[in-house]
């Protein structure tokens, strides 16, 4: 498993709760991203603080399910961001697939998800992106 680098994490989010919603086509309760770090040459950074109420917290725990929407709509989040910042309008996008993904633990109640997405290929309307979730500096996703 691969240690996090240095990340924008520590700051302050750029744009949290309803801010980042307005990125998104979802709305509650089905929003799994609630904090948008920022963008740098290595990739968008999002976040997630895990709440009882959540619908993928079950028994004790934040499911598979919801890391992997989360990973989704950290997706959406940059495409979101990058469109009001160039003024075009935000786009229903969606997942053609998904491949190789690895769960090492799962987080529970209060657990603060930080996630890097890096693009690793971009052919016009189709975005390839690999997705690292930590809780702290512990890599819990990819």
């Amino acid at each position: 498993m691969e240690e996090q680098s240095s990340t924008p994490f520590s700051g302050l989010p750029l744009l949290k709760g309803d801010e980042v919603v307005s990125l998104i086509p979802q709305r509650a309760p089905f929003v799994m991203v609630d904090c948008f770090y920022g963008m740098d040459e290595n990739g968008s950074y999002t976040g997630l603080t895990i709440e009882e109420s959540n619908l993928f917290f079950h028994d004790g725990i934040f499911d598979e399910c919801g890391i992997t929407e989360h990973i989704a709509q950290s997706g959406a989040v940059r495409i979101g961001y990058l469109c009001s910042v160039h003024k075009e309008s935000i786009p229903v996008g969606f997942i053609g697939s998904v491949d190789k993904m690895n769960f090492y633990s799962l987080p529970k109640a209060s657990d603060e998800l930080h996630t890097i997405l890096k693009v690793e290929q971009d052919i016009f309307d189709i975005t390839l992106v690999s997705a690292s979730v930590y809780i702290k500096d512990r890599l819990i996703a990819e």
